[in-house]
């Protein structure tokens, strides 16, 4: 039997990776805000997601919201996720330069500790966060728990080590054979098995293109019925 956990997050109780609250990581994001203000990879993301009116739907580090700005006009429930204070500050703003602010909510949180109840979500995604989780295997168990059954999900990492993707050339500059900006790059396959493990169906965890990007990309749905109660 399910168990209701749902995490309220009205303070910063310091989720996600603290690297990411660096004054050297929020300098960064500055720097390339045009490409986290706007993204093609978002965009196919969120169409991949298809919300639908009256839906629940979460972006797991929603950062500068481009995902979160195209999934409410789709009508649906807009949960933005993101343990970075900075993140959330400029998201709240960015809320009010759209009609469809009423349905888009903005909460502390990560991949380990989603503010949901247990099934109460109808899809959720993300996009280049899977490398800054603290832990995959509570993401995948956190994941599977607020999902509802048949829910959708899609987590995309741009491969930027990939010599295809436009930003390659700058990323080996910057990291050479380091780890991405201080991350482990995610593997594909040790993704989808442990999303497999959690619960989820219907799994697909490759190496593909999306938007014209190679991208690390795993698809699943919500664990089924039996599994869920």
């Amino acid at each position: 039997m399910a168990h209701e956990h749902h995490h309220e997050n009205t303070h910063d109780h310091q989720h996600g990776n603290p690297k990411d609250r660096e004054l050297k990581s929020i300098l960064r994001y500055i720097k390339i805000a045009p490409r986290m203000w706007r993204s093609e990879v978002n965009n196919a993301v969120v169409d991949l997601i298809d919300p639908q009116p009256g839906e629940t739907v979460i972006d797991i580090g929603a950062g500068m919201g481009p995902g979160v700005m195209r999934a409410a006009r789709s009508g649906a429930e807009v949960v933005a996720v993101d343990p970075t204070p900075f993140m959330r500050t400029v998201m709240t703003a960015r809320r009010f330069t759209t009609t469809r602010r009423k349905s888009i909510r903005i909460v502390d949180g990560a991949a380990e500790a989603l503010p949901a109840s247990d099934g109460g979500v109808d899809a959720l995604w993300s996009v280049n966060t899977m490398h800054h989780w603290n832990s995959v295997p509570d993401g995948a168990v956190e994941i599977a728990r607020v999902l509802a059954p048949g829910g959708r999900v899609v987590l995309v990492d741009e491969n930027f080590a990939d010599p295809r993707h436009p930003h390659s050339e700058q990323w080996h500059k910057r990291h050479g054979d380091s780890d991405h900006h201080g991350f482990s790059m995610v593997d594909a396959a040790e993704i989808g098995e442990l999303m497999a493990e959690a619960g989820l169906t219907d799994v697909v965890a490759e190496s593909r293109d999306m938007a014209g990007r190679p991208v690390i990309a795993v698809t699943a749905r919500g664990p089924n019925q039996d599994a869920a109660e």
